[in-house]
């Protein structure tokens, strides 16, 4: 009862702002370290999924995104430990939040990245690129001309259908149009060409 009467009058005895701290600090310190051991005994309970995710589940492409579970629970995580540490230096409420805020943005986009890259690695020792050169594809989004900005294309690998980033040397490629991919580039670019209309039954038969 004395333990317990103690930390009931060490609670009263905080702030409201320092008490919202510290309850962050620790519901989410929790939920970050039950993820942290469900990623090592390889249970992916988040999949990583974005708010912005497309939904494409056969893509290869992987957008970069901070509004993951994982890299949420990191910034409040660190958001509520930072604000503990500050106000119980005696802190103002707002230098507090402020010193908070930026501390969990930094954790946030850092656990997001490693996400990023984990996801990047992972995709690219599943999947040999040199298998999709002289395949068939069809555009999704638009190439543009002479090499001056990206599409994708739709190009079906190792019996995957994937959505890829393309370039090509010649004219603007609209969406529909068939290619045929000639050069992997850097970043697994495609480069691809338009294919002569002889050929485009045969493109059809990537899907």
């Amino acid at each position: 009862m004395t333990k317990g009467f103690s930390i009931n009058q060490w609670w009263d005895a905080l702030s409201s702002p320092h008490q919202v701290f510290w309850f962050m600090a620790i519901i989410f310190s929790v939920l970050f370290f039950i993820q942290f051991i469900l990623l090592l005994i390889g249970f992916d309970s988040d999949s990583d999924t974005d708010f912005d995710h497309g939904g494409d589940s056969g893509s290869l492409e992987h957008e970069f995104s901070a509004l993951s579970a994982r890299s949420i629970i990191a910034f409040f995580t660190f958001f509520g430990w930072t604000g503990v540490l500050a106000m119980g230096n005696q802190l103002s409420v707002w230098i507090s939040v402020a010193l908070a805020t930026g501390v969990g943005l930094t954790a946030m986009f850092i656990v997001a990245y490693l996400m990023f890259k984990f996801a990047q690695l992972e995709q690219s020792g599943t999947l040999n690129f040199y298998h999709a050169l002289d395949q068939h594809g069809e555009v999704y989004l638009p190439i543009p001309a002479h090499q001056v900005g990206k599409g994708k294309i739709h190009l079906k690998i190792d019996g995957t259908v994937r959505e890829m980033d393309a370039m090509t040397d010649g004219e603007m490629l609209r969406t529909g149009a068939h290619v045929k991919v000639v050069e992997i580039m850097e970043d697994n670019t495609l480069k691809v060409v338009s294919l002569p209309v002889e050929l485009e039954a045969e493109a059809n038969s990537f899907t």
